[in-house]
């Protein structure tokens, strides 16, 4: 019996193609930067865990999180290395920091309290990243605000100072990265007035995946590779400015880490003028067969690929007939023969000389890749294959 034997709906997650991804950033980095990857929501849908388990094989040492449950769940699993935590600690659970021995953003005053607070009774001291606002406008301190705060954070013994960072804004969806290079001059300008306020010496990082790829004076000290370690490329736009640069025989396979597979739980046969699914949106008209999946919209498989999207059995393309459900999608597999009751079908990813992308689905729902695979949703039992 295979692992996925007994299992209705499971993830793959290729080990080489992870590695051939890390590789690859490897190969642009060189020895100049440090390589964090960022596993936050659920290592943007392909499991934390497994995805931390990947990176450490391929020698990982620093990961990036946005809560703090996220940071204990790798802690629990027993990750020792370096957390860096990107979101907000309520102030209530600030103490469960220097428990987990993690590295935090910092942005406001009343959370530095609260740490120095936390660091103090637990005698340790306590890293924190400062994040400083460059023009995307969430989380991070103002340039008017910075003097008062780098006050606060010298008067706090507890707490060291270990980075300056920020967030580019718009460097991923347009070919014209002149408000990129605002913000990378906006950060360096921040830097400064760090280091003249009399803390001269931290990291600095600001790259995330699309920096990474196009810029290496973005790189600094260590670089935050998202979506692209997973071998989905951050948007079409980065892929041509990359290729634009680099040339078509660039380096550029990175190469999708994730498959979302499924089986066929019944088999029947519809006469012509038979309707399918709720609300009635698909009427055959023909005798149909049709194959019934059982996943849906609560599996994160997206409602708006109803009557829009399809799915590979047998190595061919079977059309969405009707509406997705809560937890059940019909597939129209007529025009495919040879097939059975607990056929194997896929969902994302590869089947004989056919694919579906992440892009692909992204496309068909009106949203981009990221939201395909980080909405996957976490009941799903995840295998790492070679």
């Amino acid at each position: 019996m295979t692992m996925t034997a007994g299992q209705y709906q499971w993830l793959e997650l290729s080990r080489s193609a992870y590695a051939a991804n890390i590789g690859f950033f490897r190969r642009l980095l060189g020895d100049r930067a440090r390589l964090a990857v960022v596993v936050k929501a659920n290592g943007y849908g392909h499991g934390i865990v497994e995805t931390a388990g990947l990176a450490r094989e391929c020698g990982i040492t620093q990961f990036c999180v946005h809560t703090i449950d996220e940071a204990a769940a790798l802690r629990h699993a027993g990750f020792i290395e370096p957390i860096l935590l990107l979101g907000p600690v309520p102030i209530a659970r600030c103490s469960e920091v220097p428990a987990l021995g993690v590295d935090c953003v910092a942005y406001n005053e009343e959370h530095l309290a609260a740490l120095e607070a936390a660091a103090r009774d637990a005698g340790k001291t306590v890293k924190v990243h400062l994040k400083v606002e460059t023009g995307t406008n969430r989380q991070g301190v103002s340039a008017e605000r910075l003097a008062s705060f780098i006050a606060t954070l010298k008067r706090s013994p507890h707490l060291a100072l270990a980075a300056v960072y920020s967030h580019f804004a718009n460097i991923e969806d347009t070919t014209n990265h002149t408000y990129a290079m605002h913000q990378l001059d906006r950060f360096n300008e921040l830097c400064d007035a760090v280091k003249n306020a009399g803390i001269p010496a931290f990291e600095r990082h600001l790259a995330s995946s699309a920096a990474t790829i196009l810029f290496p004076k973005t790189h600094f000290d260590m670089v935050r590779v998202g979506i692209a370690q997973y071998g989905l490329w951050p948007s079409k736009e980065t892929y041509l400015s990359y290729l634009t640069a680099n040339g078509t025989g660039a380096d550029h396979s990175l190469r999708p880490v994730l498959s979302w597979k499924t089986r066929i739980a019944q088999l029947k046969t519809l006469h012509s003028g038979e309707y399918i699914g709720y609300g009635c949106t698909y009427q055959t008209t023909r005798e149909s067969r049709i194959a019934i999946l059982p996943i849906g919209y609560s599996d994160g498989y997206d409602r708006k690929l109803s009557n829009a999207g399809y799915a590979l059995v047998g190595g061919q393309r079977a059309p969405i007939r009707g509406r997705i459900a809560m937890n059940l999608t019909v597939l129209d597999v007529t025009d495919i023969p040879g097939v059975r009751l607990e056929d194997e079908v896929v969902l994302l990813g590869r089947q004989g000389d056919q694919e579906i992308k992440a892009e692909t689905l992204a496309e068909l729902a009106g949203t981009i890749n990221y939201e395909i695979v980080s909405r996957i949703a976490g009941h799903i039992p995840r295998f790492v294959t070679e």
